[in-house]
């Protein structure tokens, strides 16, 4: 094994605080697509915390994908490594991943903890040890999962940014803004694609108010459609939602040099 690369984080996690991430991989075409294609697909689970739950709970979600795929959870302080359970080992590692290399890595709450200017390496570290279809989801949240942010990286570039958030708890799109990924927090400003996305969302969830009383989901709906028109490349879900989500290239929000 080589040296673990990188710092050691607050390790803070709970039961279910990930579970957003979790369902939209559930669904997602491409990470679903390269769980089944893989001929021995492996899900790292990076910087677990100070509890293993939420990798157990991954594992038994993507399972319900590709039954057969081996789940590992990384922790880069020997005392957080614990013992495997459930058809889930777990072992010392950071972002060169203990050498595995595996077809998708989850990495929650971990690079938060970082100066912006160390994500490209991390990264890049992180992308170089993946397998040739490998992804890379790279997220936030608060500490009860109800506000997400993630971004979806393949081995050589992101591919797009996902905001999902408990309609009943969160009053405007705007206030996933304290959970971005560390690539973006810092860019919600004037000028920045991040900043324009997230006004565009209040201004559009705001004229949908008049369908309040239907629930938030369907007034979330009708914004969504707004921002379309109004030609932001948000993704279309056909299925039924739990979550208000929001998808789009990572070129629409891609920071400015």
């Amino acid at each position: 094994m080589t040296k673990p690369i990188g710092t050691i984080t607050r390790g803070t996690t709970g039961i279910n605080r990930l579970r957003r991430g979790d369902r939209w991989m559930m669904h997602d075409p491409l990470v679903a697509r390269r769980l089944l294609e893989a001929a021995d697909p492996l899900v790292v689970d990076l910087g677990y915390g100070a509890s293993p739950v939420t990798t157990l709970e991954m594992a038994a979600r993507l399972r319900t994908v590709r039954p057969d795929l081996r789940v590992v959870g990384l922790e880069i302080d020997p005392e957080r490594v614990v013992p495997g359970r459930d058809a889930v080992a777990f072992a010392r590692g950071g972002f060169e991943l203990a050498g595995l290399r595996p077809t998708l890595v989850r990495a929650f709450n971990v690079l938060r903890q970082y100066p912006e200017s160390a994500v490209p390496e991390a990264w890049s570290t992180i992308q170089s040890g993946l397998a040739p279809d490998g992804l890379l989801l790279d997220g936030t949240c608060d500490e009860l999962g109800r506000r997400c942010a993630w971004i979806l990286l393949d081995r050589t570039a992101p591919l797009s940014l996902t905001l999902a958030w408990d309609p009943f708890t969160v009053a405007t799109p705007s206030d996933i803004a304290e959970r971005l990924p560390k690539a973006l927090i810092h860019r919600n400003i004037p000028g920045e694609p991040i900043h324009t996305l997230l006004t565009a969302a209040d201004r559009a969830w705001a004229v949908a108010a008049p369908l309040a009383p239907f629930g938030p989901r369907i007034r979330w709906r009708h914004a969504t459609n707004l921002l379309r028109e109004q030609g932001f490349p948000l993704r279309p879900y056909r299925r039924r939602l739990r979550d208000n989500v929001l998808t789009v290239p990572w070129s629409a929000v891609a920071p400015l040099p």
